[in-house]
């Protein structure tokens, strides 16, 4: 019994990749399509965002995907009005013209919006069926108007360019519109000899959804539901079956056969296509294949000149001929060679390349390319892990540059391949729970309040947002909400069918596509309003998909940081060459294990620094372990190798009979399998794998596929078993290997990693002052990371100028020995302005005084109010030590520069000729004080540079036992509680989970900065005393979670001397095995040193006998200030 005839087919559809006007999802329409035997969908999105992907979900299902677009048309003439037409691609042609057409949309819109010139449209018919648009068509207004020859006109031009391809369209959603102009378009239409098509403008997929898409409509257009007057859907624009629709066309029935006519004539769909690459230029004659070999075999000399070999060698020379074999039988030597290329270029144009990440480290080949910076050989790095040849799929470099000039990088890459053949790639934001349900509430007017409060209770995890279902079974307090109130559930209900529809259009962070022929003719083209650069219309998978190969070109600022601090010792004479850099520097493994790491990579959190202290690292091995193991599940690892390291802990390989087998894999990680690599290296040396069966077998224990987990078990026992392996003890290996799976890593990512790490430690060990400097520069916007490193400058006892008008640059810079701030990190400056300062102070000396300084500088740039922050911070100093009066002079001194700015653009002679210029005479003012002077250094540069409020207070705070932010890690791990003080810095509000809200408070005391959470109770009772720049004393409640510390707020009150107390005294505690000599030594060279401030008595507590302490008080009066404190931090113990 043959199918019955189609009778209707849905030829305008809309997905939801037209972002906010559709809530149809590509896979439910190929799900819906084959659920009602529906042999053809033709889509038509104002994009062809999801070209590909419909093409391949419908094809999946049996169902002929119609491509097609719906564009913004706009006329010739004066008035350039506009309205839409539909096309449908026809053949491959078709297609192409499509992809042309709306690239153009995005990238040379014709108007105002992203119209497409008229005449563009009839230039690019070729191969496609024009529909006129329906009710929102180029010519319906006009048809309603009565303009009978206008319409008329029109439809002959496009009759000319498209033939018997153009169809009358005709669409009843209800709308007067659409009525109005029906009766003129059917009657030219059968004038004309056009034939007529009945559509449906689909918008949702059933007619229950019309008021969840009106909403939708709402988050789109921001309107709110209420609204008389904004955009709105028809209740008919759902998924009709062909039935209905020959109800609503029962009049025209030849308008619906005519849908089933043009699926028949579409012959064309867009395909996946293998990998596409451009030609590369060997400049020799030589094929890419040749090309690759040579640059390999010449690389690898380069490489052994300046690194000693791991092995012999003969073991390089047939791992790389090895590896060049495989590439070139997949086909790959072009993506080498082209990565190489520009990887090269950045390097001679001194712009800094990263070490490597990803499994792309894992090839030899990359690393005498220089696409790589770490031997494979040498750390155990396999080639098999980037390049199976198992399992065909393109390689994957992701390439770190500087990221301030990753841009430069990409610009060579488009000028040598050509700007039209190379791109970004586009990427879609979402509706996320949180947001759906904002958004939600918004439009339907709920009380913001209650919407705010039901939104904070969805689980805060930006890695992985939960969906609303989940945010429902992880916190019962919603479904709580959802059942107490029916606009609760009603909020909630049209919330989980909008969430996860395409918000929004960007592009990726980092991918490039290059190809072989302009983008365009392989895919359609969008641009984002931030970038000049245009991006594929498709997405990373379906741009894969199509055949365009992505390079990743990520930007790191540890690059810029290591970079800059390399330039700034090249100033001292000294050159640092990170190739030859020695990896077992004992002064950079010695900072290490004291997790003094403060803007190193990687290691800077508390819980890094406490896993540095406790593995105590002492080679290079030890940071690739650690890279590997702080994450979560392997973190739990971290206390046995370390535990192992030390030799507290017998490290084993499971059994007996295993150690001869996993010992030489696994003793470099003391018995912990902690790599992908040794999984690999497991299954080739115990079951007999080769590397590339062995990464299957990886991918499969990641993946948890029962039937090719089974699959695999069966073939790793046998391989076991033949080599001699009990099956007991093969089962138990098979077994660790694969819950491993659960969180393995990858080496060849985490050694070029823990490079980056052991770099940038070497350079704050061995010159703190230049890797500073750069740090500091590289974070100049973030106040809060400045503090942390003046903080840390201090620690490590190098000076931080103030910020000097004659002496600072735009950036931190290195001056004979110390840091000198920068200009640009001031508030309200900015770093262009002060970039004009440095070329106008280039260009003609220092500033002699302030008139000066406001006659040469930028006055566009430099404004009153950076002449305020300048003053405030003490950048005028040195030409007017008072600040009060340089500030007090910020309007004469903005109009003077305004006066010199206009004069010079105006090319004006001075009327005094070469008389100097008359002087200005500037307003006195008193100077601050000492607390006043302070305050505004905290309002202009965030923190304190040039003293500390509180000093007057510290020998008091000392005395009656205040804790400093120095000290309080130490002291907390014996007390719950401790009494702090300290300047407010900072106060961030944040939403409790249980409602209301939480602070996290930045307090600032002379001995460097901490911060305390403050809970709603508190916060709400003492936001006053809380505000930015309150001097409070407070008590501090100590917790300890997994080993780390947490400082909460119990009580806060405004600080006065009365509330410390005035007695000079200084305590200092002592450990049980602290050197009492040495501390005896320290207090007689303090007693005879000399002192400006006030002196007191020095009292030790000395623990004896476990938990009895004893109080000695040395004779003596002695200074008690930061000093004496700091010089007792000293002495161990």
């Amino acid at each position: 019994m043959t199918a019955e005839a189609p009778k209707f087919i849905h030829l305008r559809v809309r997905t939801a990749l037209s972002l906010l006007q559709s809530m149809i999802r590509p896979k439910d329409l190929a799900k819906w399509a084959a659920a009602t035997d529906t042999p053809a969908v033709g889509v038509t999105d104002d994009n062809l965002f999801a070209a590909l992907e419909l093409a391949e979900a419908l094809s999946d299902v049996g169902v002929q995907s119609i491509t097609g677009l719906t564009l913004d048309v706009l006329e010739p003439g004066v008035t350039g009005e506009r309205g839409k037409l539909a096309f449908i691609a026809q053949n491959e042609a078709g297609y192409r013209n499509l992809m042309t057409l709306s690239s153009e949309s995005f990238l040379t819109p014709a108007g105002t919006g992203r119209e497409v010139a008229f005449g563009r449209v009839l230039e690019c018919a070729e191969g496609l069926i024009c529909l006129t648009g329906g009710g929102d068509g180029l010519l319906n207004k006009r048809a309603a108007a009565g303009r009978l020859d206008e319409v008329r006109g029109r439809l002959k031009d496009l009759q000319g360019a498209f033939g018997d391809r153009l169809y009358g369209e005709l669409q009843r959603h209800g709308r007067q519109e659409e009525a109005a102009s029906e009766g003129m378009l059917v009657d030219l239409a059968y004038e004309l000899g056009l034939p007529l098509v009945a559509t449906n403008d689909v918008r949702f997929q059933k007619a229950s959804q019309h008021s969840v898409h009106d909403v939708l409509l709402c988050i789109a257009n921001s309107a709110y539901v209420s609204q008389a007057d904004r955009p709105r859907a028809s209740p008919q624009q759902y998924l009709k079956t062909p039935a209905e629709m020959a109800v609503t066309f029962a009049d025209l029935p030849e308008a619906l056969a005519s849908t089933v006519e043009i699926a028949r004539r579409c012959s064309y769909r867009p395909k996946k296509h293998k990998p596409i690459l451009p030609p590369f230029d060997t400049k020799r004659g030589r094929n890419e294949a040749a090309e690759l070999k040579a640059q390999a075999e010449a690389g690898l000399k380069e490489r052994l000149k300046i690194v000693q070999p791991a092995a012999e060698l003969s073991v390089y020379k047939e791992r790389l001929e090895y590896e060049i074999s495989i590439i070139e039988r997949m086909g790959f030597p072009g993506y080498f060679l082209i990565v190489s290329d520009f990887i090269k270029w950045a390097k001679a144009n001194d712009i800094p390349v990263g070490p490597g990440r990803g499994s792309g480290a894992g090839s030899l080949v990359a690393w005498v390319l220089t696409i790589t910076d770490l031997d494979p050989i040498r750390f155990g790095l396999l080639f098999e892990r980037f390049l199976n040849p198992e399992r065909v799929s393109m390689p994957d470099f992701d390439v770190d540059f500087c990221q301030e000039r990753r841009g430069e990088v990409i610009e060579y890459v488009r000028e040598k391949y050509g700007n039209d053949r190379v791109s970004q790639i586009i990427t879609f934001g979402t509706l996320q729970a949180r947001a759906v349900l904002r958004d939600v509430g918004r439009v339907l007017q709920l009380p913001f309040g209650q919407v705010d409060k039901l939104a904070k209770l969805v689980p805060f995890n930006p890695a992985k947002p939960p969906t609303l279902a989940e945010a429902r079974e992880m916190e019962p307090k919603l479904d709580e909400a959802i059942e107490a109130e029916e606009q609760v559930a009603d909020l909630f209900n049209t919330a989980e069918q909008l969430e996860g529809l395409y918000r929004n259009a960007s592009t990726h962070a980092a991918g490039i596509v290059i190809g072989d022929r302009p983008l365009v003719e392989l895919v359609a083209l969008y641009r984002d309003p931030k970038s000049d650069i245009p991006a594929s219309q498709f997405n990373m998978k379906w741009a894969e998909a199509a055949g365009l190969v992505k390079f990743d070109f990520l930007g790191l600022k540890t690059l810029t940081v290591i970079d800059r601090a390399i330039k700034m010792i090249a100033n001292k004479g000294v050159k640092v060459d990170l190739e030859r850099l020695p990896l077992d520097d004992a002064k950079t493994y010695e900072m290490l294990q004291k997790g003094d790491v403060v803007g190193v990579f990687q290691v800077e959190s508390q819980g890094m620094r406490r896993a540095l202290v406790d593995m105590i690292p002492d080679r290079f091995e030890d940071l690739i372990v650690l890279v590997a193991l702080y994450r979560p599940g392997p973190m739990a690892n971290i206390p046995v190798y370390c535990s192992r390291k030390k030799g507290l802990e017998e490290t084993t390989y499971y059994t007996g009979a295993l150690t001869p087998w996993l010992k030489p894999i696994l003793e470099p990680t003391f018995g912990i399998i902690t790599y992908q690599e040794q999984v690999m290296q497991i299954a080739r040396d115990m079951a007999g794998y080769s590397f590339g069966e062995a990464d299957m077998l990886r991918r499969a224990m990641g993946k948890k596929i029962r039937a090719e987990m089974d699959k695999q078990r069966v073939r790793f026992m046998e391989g076991a078993l033949a080599k001699g392996i009990s099956e007991p003890d093969a089962e138990l290996t098979f077994d660790a290997c694969a819950k491993f799976a659960d969180y393995g890593f990858n080496k060849s990512h985490s050694a070029p990693y823990a490079l980056l790490t052991y770099q940038t430690a070497w350079l704050k060990a061995n010159h703190p002052v230049e890797f500073l400097a750069a740090s500091m520069s590289l974070d100049m916007g973030n106040t809060d990371k400045l503090a942390v490193f003046f903080q840390e400058a201090r620690r490590m006892g190098v000076e931080v100028r103030l910020p000097d008008i004659n002496e600072s640059g735009a950036d931190f810079t290195v001056e004979e020995g110390t840091v000198r701030y920068a200009l640009g990190a001031i508030k309200g400056v900015g770093k262009p302005a002060m970039l004009s300062v440095e070329e106008a102070r280039a260009k003609e000396g220092a500033f002699s005084d302030l008139q000066d300084f406001a006659e040469r500088v930028d006055a566009r740039l430099v404004n009153r109010r950076c002449f305020e922050a300048l003053a405030k911070g003490g950048a005028f100093q040195s030409i007017e030590p008072n600040r009060a009066k340089a500030f007090a002079s910020a309007s004469m001194l903005s109009a003077v520069a305004a006066a010199a700015e206009e004069q010079r653009n105006s090319n004006q002679v001075s009327l005094f000729g070469d008389e100097p210029p008359q002087r200005l005479k500037l307003p006195e003012a008193s100077a601050w004080g000492e607390s006043e002077r302070l305050d505004n250094e905290l309002a202009s540069v965030g923190f304190f540079l040039s003293g500390h409020p509180l000093d007057d207070l510290l020998t008091g705070a000392m005395r009656s036992r205040i804790t400093l932010s120095a000290e309080k890690e130490v002291v907390g791990r014996d007390r719950q509680s401790l009494e702090m003080i300290g300047v407010v810095r900072a106060r961030v509000e944040k939403p409790a989970k249980a409602g209301g809200k939480f602070a996290i408070v930045t307090l600032s005391d002379p001995s460097g900065e901490y911060e305390l959470f403050v809970n709603d109770d508190l916060l709400q009772s003492s936001r006053d005393t809380l505000e930015v720049g309150q001097r409070v004393i407070c008590k501090v409640r100590v917790r300890k979670v997994e080993e780390e510390l947490r400082f909460s707020m119990d009580s806060v009150k405004e600080l006065t001397k009365a509330s410390i107390g005035n007695h000079e005294m200084l305590l200092v505690r002592l450990s049980a095995d602290a050197p009492l000599e040495r501390i005896a030594q320290v207090a007689a060279t303090l007693q005879k040193g000399p002192s400006n401030g006030p002196r007191g008595a020095i009292r030790l507590e000395i623990p004896v006998d476990g938990d009895r302490v004893v109080t000695v008080e040395l004779d003596g009066r002695f200074p008690v200030d930061f000093g004496t404190m700091q010089a007792f931090k000293s002495v161990p113990g």
